[in-house]
């Protein structure tokens, strides 16, 4: 009678149950993980192909059709075309590879303002050329003129070279780049480089220091100054699309870097570090100081001269650094890659003052006294 009491204990049932469904639990739990494992490889392993997959088709779409073709081909873009009808024609004629990814690099670049027409495009063409090509109107064809604008060089100027390089009226050239409504259509297409600020009092001359050093191949003899311009400020929106993140960092306005840019453009030399010029303004800056650089003073009398002497100096003007307190109304000159570099990536140094030596050095000093030494051994007792 015991044996059976033992055998239908009910605790011992129910014990002996629990233990078998918590092995149950157990091993639908190992089940289930080694399918959760074996899913997740799975859609890794998926996502690591599709993502793969769709790098390097991407990657092959930028590409051009064919970078060895010389054929010629005949593009329209109709009126009032969108960036997705561009794009299906363009590879309709064998122009692109993908349309959905010229949309997507159109976008990415923050591209616009295509012109409609009749073009010669040639499948060996990379997207930036038939970017330039679309928002310049013009077909690939061979290069008639280049015009050539070297660092450094102010509106006046480059106004003189696009006047001897087209044959066109040099004050005529110059009074359109300065023409307002001109300037205007100008900040509507290019708004992430030009702003209203260049349209203040002030400044002198608001492309000034906008036109990117650099040498542009042109299609026919005679390019408007239009066409010029447009190449020119589409060459700038590139060069500063590199240093936008900088920018943000610095918390510094277009506007203020090419001001900037353009003060150590005009004070460097050859064999100078322009990163220490900008260091020299910057600290300047911080200690409430004026600039006082030259540049700016002949930039303000509108004339150059091989030396500013004292007089020179009291000329009241909103961009005599020597006068005003902070950076001039706007850039005086057109800066190269280096000075905007060096603008925004100032060389950590404790000097305020520098020297430019005849032979092209520049010497730096922390202190007045030591700057004036400078000055009396290499200026004054060299007259």
């Amino acid at each position: 009678m015991s044996d059976e009491k033992n055998i239908n204990d009910p605790k011992k049932d129910k014990k002996q149950f629990i233990s078998e469904k918590l092995i149950e639990r157990q091993s639908e739990a190992k089940i289930v993980r080694r399918i959760v494992f074996i899913t997740a490889i799975v859609a890794i392993l998926l996502i690591g192909a599709v993502g793969g997959g769709g790098y390097y088709y991407i990657k092959e779409a930028l590409k051009p059709v064919d970078a060895n073709s010389k054929k010629t081909v005949n593009v329209n873009i109709p009126i009032g075309s969108s960036t997705t009808g561009i794009g299906k024609i363009l590879e309709d004629k064998g122009i692109i590879r993908d349309a959905r990814v010229f949309k997507y690099y159109v976008k990415f670049k923050n591209e616009a303002g295509f012109m409609a027409g009749d073009y010669k495009m040639n499948p060996s063409m990379t997207l930036p050329e038939i970017l330039t090509s679309l928002k310049t109107g013009k077909v690939m064809q061979e290069v008639v003129m280049k015009i050539t604008i070297p660092e450094g060089k102010q509106l006046k100027q480059i106004a003189g070279i696009i006047a001897e390089k087209t044959q066109q009226d040099e004050a005529e050239i110059f009074k359109q780049l300065n023409d307002p409504q001109f300037v205007k259509t100008l900040i509507e297409k290019y708004p992430d480089v030009l702003s209203e600020e260049i349209l203040k009092e002030n400044v002198k001359y608001p492309l000034e220091g906008y036109l990117f050093p650099a040498t542009y191949p042109f299609y026919s003899e005679k390019p408007t100054v239009e066409e010029i311009v447009t190449v020119m400020l589409t060459k700038t929106k590139e060069v500063l699309g590199d240093f936008r993140g900088q920018m943000e960092e610095k918390k510094m306005t277009t506007h203020e870097l090419m001001t900037m840019a353009s003060l150590i453009e005009e004070e460097a030399t050859e064999k100078v570090d322009r990163d220490k010029i900008a260091s020299v303004f910057y600290n300047r800056m911080e200690e409430g100081m004026m600039l006082q650089t030259d540049p700016t003073v002949l930039y303000a009398h509108g004339e150059h001269k091989d030396r500013v002497y004292y007089k020179d100096l009291e000329i009241d003007d909103p961009y005599n650094t020597y006068k005003n307190i902070g950076l001039p109304p706007g850039p005086i000159a057109n800066p190269g890659v280096d000075s905007i570099e060096a603008a925004l990536a100032p060389a950590d140094t404790d000097d305020m003052y520098f020297l430019a030596t005849s032979t092209g050095d520049v010497l730096f000093s922390k202190t007045l006294a030591e700057h004036n030494r400078k000055v009396n051994e290499h200026i004054t007792n060299k007259k």
